[in-house]
């Protein structure tokens, strides 16, 4: 890892945001243009996400499963309103073994349309409804501007798709969905997301309705964080997903899909990341904490060594890390996981051994400030409060950040100064008209009408219509 400086966000955010992920060893540029490696502590951050949402999945009652990498092209053509959202950003296969194949396939940018084939053939009666099925893989979609985990051609998520009898069913399994997901990125990655409703205009190709959860990173820029779509009957008509009711007659189900991806980790780097690096929420952090020994000869090595151990044996329950580099000074460990964002380092020296503790450096609260000395007994209860303490620590301080950034505005003079440097929070007619002057003139867009509303009517920031809700406008990566 160089130990250079960042470039500060304040400078250049967008250099920040590269630097720190290439330095913190989070990924790099494949030879692929478009393209990452995801290197194993970027992976394992990526794990950490997986196990955190797949045990909120299953305590729903849903199952995983794996479909095909590749769709016959006529899948995608039969609904017409799938094909078009996702044709700019197809990656195509045409020949196979060295020759031309019959039909073109379609390297998978999502699975509706192949897993409604397979619910056409897998359900035929009611009792086989909810169908609860989600998947972890990856993507690709042929993106002309790309970003590292914000945006590549090639990309890693899960993606659930559900199966109902009834639209009032569907509609509450998208609704419990972008609930999940308001839960995970709160209560494990302290991210304060905005839950809501998007515009026609920003929705999914061929969803009646589709839902986000909305993030400002630390540019006020918004990030759509995770998505849920009520798809209505389209792909099962498409598809013929139908079941036998009750009275033995056809009807066709209603399906969802819902989704969150590596773009999750770009949101925890932005949300939470400073001049110095990485800061990771302890609850996603592959490493939680790291210890840190310090000696300046074999003699103090053999006193400090012994507690380290022990320390690191009570310490069991914890993802923990012991920096024993004797090559490297202790500075330059502390700048390296610093960098890297382990939530919390153990410093352990000759001094701390006599007085039986322990010096705690926080990584979110830098210099003096963080520092503390703990107990090396109980030392385990210590250290566990304490990630929890830099939990709501992180949290309050990027919802208390994106809140000052967010103004609510009445007028449009008042909304293009707001989306220049935050959030505009704005009653709207609900016009694509006024949605695209915004657009146009500002780059901001709708990002959700959010589910919680304020009473009454007023009038659109816009335009100056009546207005029945409320939005976010912003601009967005």
């Amino acid at each position: 890892m160089s130990n250079e400086k960042l470039t500060p966000r304040a400078e250049n955010y967008s250099e920040w945001y590269n630097q720190v992920i290439q330095r913190a060893e989070m990924a790099d540029y494949a030879p692929v243009r478009g393209c990452m490696v995801v290197r194993p502590y970027g992976w394992a951050l990526w794990e950490n996400i997986q196990q955190a949402l797949d045990g909120r999945f299953k305590a729903t009652g849903h199952v995983n499963a794996a479909f095909p990498l590749f769709i016959p092209m006529s899948f995608l053509e039969k609904e017409k309103e799938h094909v078009e959202g996702f044709s700019p950003e197809l990656a195509v296969v045409t020949i196979g073994g060295g020759e031309k194949l019959e039909e073109p396939l379609v390297v998978r940018p999502t699975s509706e349309t192949i897993i409604g084939y397979m619910y056409s053939k897998w359900i035929k009666s009611y009792r086989d409804l909810p169908l609860l099925i989600n998947q972890w893989g990856n993507v690709v979609r042929w993106e002309m501007r790309t970003r590292l985990f914000l945006r590549t051609l090639e990309f890693y998520w899960q993606e659930g798709h559900t199966a109902h009898a009834t639209e009032k069913e569907a509609e509450e399994e998208t609704l419990r969905m972008l609930d999940i997901y308001t839960r995970f990125a709160i209560e494990d990655a302290a991210v304060p997301v905005i839950p809501g409703r998007k515009s026609s205009s920003e929705k999914f190709a061929c969803a009646v309705h589709s839902y986000s959860i909305e993030a400002m990173m630390g540019d006020t820029k918004a990030l759509q964080a995770g998505t849920s779509h009520l798809l209505g009957q389209n792909f099962a008509k498409a598809f013929n997903i139908q079941y036998l009711d009750t009275n033995n007659e056809l009807q066709y189900c209603w399906t969802t899909s819902w989704g969150v991806s590596t773009r999750f980790i770009g949101a925890i780097i932005m949300t939470h990341g400073d001049d110095q690096g990485l800061v990771m929420p302890p609850r996603l952090a592959p490493i939680q904490v790291v210890i840190v020994p310090i000696y300046k000869n074999d003699a103090e090595r053999a006193k400090v060594m012994p507690v380290v151990e022990n320390i690191h044996a009570a310490l069991d329950s914890i993802r923990v890390k012991v920096d024993d580099r004797s090559e490297l000074t202790p500075g330059f460990k502390f700048n390296d996981w610093e960098m890297r964002g382990v939530p919390l380092r153990l410093e352990i020296g000759p001094k701390d051994v006599e007085k039986g503790s322990v010096m705690a450096a926080r990584r979110d609260i830098p210099g003096r400030e963080g520092k503390s000395f703990l107990a090396q007994e109980n030392i385990a209860s210590s250290v566990s409060a304490l990630l929890e303490t830099i939990h709501a620590s992180l949290y309050e301080k990027a919802k208390a950040f994106r809140d000052s950034h967010i103004t609510d505005v009445t007028s449009y003079e008042a909304l293009t100064a707001a989306v220049q440097d935050g959030w505009a929070y704005a009653w709207w007619c609900g016009s694509a008209a006024c949605e695209n002057r915004v657009k146009e003139e500002t780059k901001a867009t709708t990002r959700c009408i959010p589910m919680e509303q304020p009473a009454g009517t007023g009038k659109c920031a816009v335009c100056g219509r009546d207005a029945n809700e409320k939005v976010y406008f912003a601009r967005a990566y």
